[in-house]
């Protein structure tokens, strides 16, 4: 629920300012008549006055501007007492910081000004604006209208009144019936009551009217304001997120909100660190709402987050919180992918400490210019980039057909089939094992001796090549554009073009990692212009590797779709040709008007 902190004398350990204070230079002679003949209507006059003198710098004849705002109870007749003959005045109180103002009452020992304005500032003093107007005549004074006539005005002659002489009130109240506030934290009500400094304007004095009393002492002695008790009620400005506030600063005044519902600041005017996943807003005084801080998803990595508003946005006002500084090797707006140089630990909780690993790339067989220059692994595998002709998961072997493994990569066999990865002698009395790239490798230990012949030749009995290394020789037909007809007949689920970047051996199957560079078709399978894998299904019996894929070429490929996997899967069907802007323009206009 929202929160509020409870009302005190906001003055109570505060000194207030004043422009002049009795006996300040030297001491002073002053005159006043009886309290116990003042209190009442002056109807048999005010009795003999009393003199004294007042020099501030004596504590037993001082009359300070403290003595306004100490303990009434303890100190009922210490009094302020400004210098003798000033006609304008000013008593104001500076808070250290904002609070929210209920009421205001001054009790005077002098008789009540003339006329006189309350005032409040919001920015520490630098602008003010009346809270209210006191006159015994509001029209003639301020060309303002008397609320005691008209209600609502900004004017009131209620305590403007000489008489009682002594102990007259003033009263302001911030909340009143012309002031009517239903949410006490809304921006209308923070106009109203929000306040940084208070004064009071003492403008015109007035006589005390004792009639039939001839004055013996001058009449300068009675010239000036005096006031017993100064009280301000107001509370701390929390914004509905507190309800009690500490010391704040060291003054010894409670300033500084305790914030509940995940909120900060002195006023609870902002999230806690790692709360900022949604926009900051008051507590709801009409509904009670508490309006709480939302926790950023930083999965344990950061120690605080910010709002920004482009993501929440981006969301659709669900989540606007972006992590800062991500620990344990982690990036991200939610601290949730492995920075450059790392992968995920899928055995690990994403909370983990541990999650990402360092990659563990072997320097000379890894690419440096992958499709990011400091991504050494793929974050998600931890699969090495490897250079053209290297395999495995660290890039540290030739790939089948492939020697001499170096810094340039792996060379391709000059053989029709495997060679020695050190020396590139080519094996002749083994059967040829070539695979598209990224293809399972089968295990020359584990093949059968008693293969047949006829399961390496083609129908011309003619040997397979490497289509890598011997393409004139390859009998593979890849397969080719053709005509509007054929192309649509081959129901494509999906038409890209894309860059090879790697492949990889995963023992049941094959993966090839690409950057999508543009979209020209796409079915079930969500397909976004970023790095994604492309699943060739294996043909090795054949002895070929078609369709030819080679690692730092842009293709045009079009082929099928396994919607229940969401993989992009290649194979002898699929159209894969080497980009050529004519040719994505040719593919582009068929799919926009020639299949139907």
């Amino acid at each position: 629920r929202a929160c509020n902190p409870p009302v005190g004398n906001l003055a109570t350990g505060r000194t207030p300012v004043t422009l002049t204070t009795c006996g300040q230079n030297s001491t002073e002679l002053y005159c006043f008549y009886p309290s116990q003949n003042l209190l009442h209507h002056v109807s048999h006059g005010c009795g003999q006055p009393h003199c004294t003198k007042c020099n501030a710098n004596q504590p037993d004849n001082s009359h300070l501007p403290a003595d306004m705002t100490d303990d009434f109870f303890a100190n009922p007749i210490s009094w302020w007492q400004s210098a003798q003959g000033v006609h304008r005045e000013e008593i104001r109180l500076d808070f250290e910081t904002e609070f929210y103002l209920t009421h205001v009452i001054a009790v005077f020992k002098s008789p009540r000004p003339a006329a006189m304005v309350l005032e409040r500032s919001q920015d520490y003093g630098q602008t003010w604006r009346p809270y209210k107007y006191f006159s015994v005549n509001c029209t003639a004074t301020f060309g303002l209208q008397d609320d005691l006539t008209e209600e609502g005005s900004m004017c009131t002659s209620r305590y403007s009144d000489a008489v009682p002489c002594t102990r007259g009130e003033v009263i302001y109240r911030a909340l009143s019936p012309a002031n009517k506030i239903e949410d006490p934290y809304s921006l209308e009500a923070q106009d109203l009551l929000k306040l940084t400094n208070i004064r009071l304007l003492l403008l015109k004095r007035q006589e005390c009217p004792c009639h039939g009393s001839g004055l013996v002492e001058k009449p300068q002695r009675f010239a000036h304001y005096a006031i017993y008790d100064l009280i301000i009620r107001g509370s701390c400005f929390c914004n509905g997120h507190a309800e009690e506030c500490e010391v704040a600063n060291r003054t010894g005044v409670h300033g500084k909100c305790v914030c509940w519902h995940n909120t900060a600041g002195d006023h609870c005017e902002k999230c806690a660190p790692l709360y900022n996943d949604q926009p900051w807003k008051p507590g709801d005084g009409k509904t009670g709402a508490p309006n709480e801080c939302r926790k950023c998803r930083c999965h344990n990595h950061a120690e605080s987050c910010h709002f920004d508003l482009s993501v929440w946005l981006a969301s659709g006002k669900r989540s606007g919180g972006v992590c800062d500084n991500c620990k344990h090797n982690t990036e991200g707006h939610r601290c949730q992918r492995c920075k450059p140089g790392f992968y995920r630990d899928r055995g690990k909780p994403m909370s983990s400490a541990e999650v990402c690993k360092p990659c563990a790339c072997q320097p000379v067989g890894s690419a440096n210019a992958t499709f990011s220059s400091s991504w050494r692994c793929h974050p998600r595998t931890g699969f090495c980039y490897c250079k053209p002709g290297v395999a495995g998961p660290h890039c540290d072997r030739c790939l089948v057909g492939y020697w001499g493994f170096g810094e340039n990569g792996c060379r391709p066999c000059d053989c029709a089939r495997d060679c020695d990865q050190h020396t590139g002698h080519c094996f002749n009395s083994e059967p040829f094992f070539n695979i598209p790239i990224g293809g399972r490798i089968p295990d020359l230990v584990q093949t059968a001796t008693n293969d047949s012949e006829e399961e390496w030749k083609w129908n011309d009995h003619e040997q397979g090549f490497s289509a890598l290394r011997h393409p004139e020789k390859c009998v593979c037909k890849e397969k080719a554009l053709g005509s509007v007809t054929d192309f649509c007949q081959m129901k494509y689920a999906y038409v890209i073009k894309a860059r090879i970047l790697s492949a990889h051996d995963k023992g049941t199957h094959a993966e090839v990692v690409v950057k999508v560079k543009k979209v020209l078709k796409s079915g079930k399978v969500k397909i976004a212009r970023s790095n994604r894998s492309i699943y060739p299904e294996s043909w090795t019996n054949r002895g070929c590797t078609c369709p030819i894929l080679n690692p730092g070429t842009d293709y045009l490929i079009a082929g099928q779709e396994d919607s229940r996997t969401g993989k992009l899967l290649v194979n002898m069907n699929s159209l894969v040709k080497p980009w050529k802007a004519h040719l994505g323009k040719q593919v582009s206009d068929i799919l926009r008007t020639g299949c139907k």
